[in-house]
């Protein structure tokens, strides 16, 4: 069984930093030629590009708003039209608001689900056809570990987070039959550079079985995997890389 990606193309949304940066520097490592996206930052995602290309890698940039359905499907559109196939999609792209419930609006629960949900739904139905025409391929998801504790103050997000894990399921089912392996990598804390809307980072119980938290390369890892060969006939799994978290409860 081969242990490569060499002549696979990939979107990875929210690929121009954190998580998503080395979700692309790992799929690109493995031959995969890659589409890096990000909402307004160019110059962050010309310099994940710029990396890749460094290494010896293929990789273009596509700027787009993906809480709109047309943005989602040009995305998709830049992808076949550079590369003229699509092999994995990597939904990564989310926006992380810390309220508490009762403080929430209406308008910042919908700001929310617009993004960490319903764009997942758009770019995996505009991704789909050509993933399928390609003989099949990989659409992973990230989740979060602190949607399964029910995490204060993230209601928006541990709703549209939990809608994902649903929606995973559905289409490794639907999917499933043409090829396509559909997964959740849920993370717990990682080490990222955070927005002032996301709220302070939480600690690190001493308690945990891994106290400390995950560099995004660890995260990426297991996205990764989940796209080779050998990790194929993983499907309809929101696999937690978290070092305990969650049986933990911490």
């Amino acid at each position: 069984m081969t242990d490569t990606l060499a002549g696979k193309v990939a979107i990875v949304t929210g690929s121009a930093r954190n998580i998503g940066r080395a979700i692309a520097h790992a799929l690109s490592a493995r031959g995969a030629s890659v589409v890096i996206h990000g909402q307004q930052d160019q110059a962050a995602a010309e310099s994940v590009r710029g990396e890749i290309v460094d290494k010896g890698g293929n990789a273009i940039v596509h700027l787009a708003d993906l809480a709109h359905e047309q943005a989602c499907r040009g995305l998709v559109d830049a992808a076949m039209s550079e590369y003229g196939r699509l092999d994995i999609l990597v939904c990564n792209a989310a926006i992380r608001r810390q309220k508490p419930f009762l403080e929430t609006t209406f308008a910042e629960w919908r700001e929310v689900l617009a993004v960490d949900l319903d764009s997942v739904f758009l770019m995996t139905s505009a991704a789909a056809p050509h993933i399928v025409a390609a003989g099949g391929g990989s659409m992973v998801c990230l989740g979060g570990s602190p949607s399964h504790l029910g995490t204060r103050g993230r209601s928006h997000v541990c709703a549209a987070k939990m809608g994902v894990v649903g929606l995973a399921r559905v289409l490794a089912n639907e999917l499933g039959e043409h090829g396509i392996n559909v997964n959740v990598v849920a993370p717990g804390h990682v080490d990222t550079t955070r927005g002032k809307s996301a709220g302070q980072s939480s600690s690190v119980s001493s308690e945990r079985a891994m106290a400390r938290k995950a560099q995004p390369e660890e995260i990426a890892a297991m996205v990764c995997h989940l796209c080779l060969p050998a990790g194929r006939y993983v499907t309809g799994q929101t696999i937690h890389v978290n070092g305990g978290m969650l049986f933990a409860g911490a």
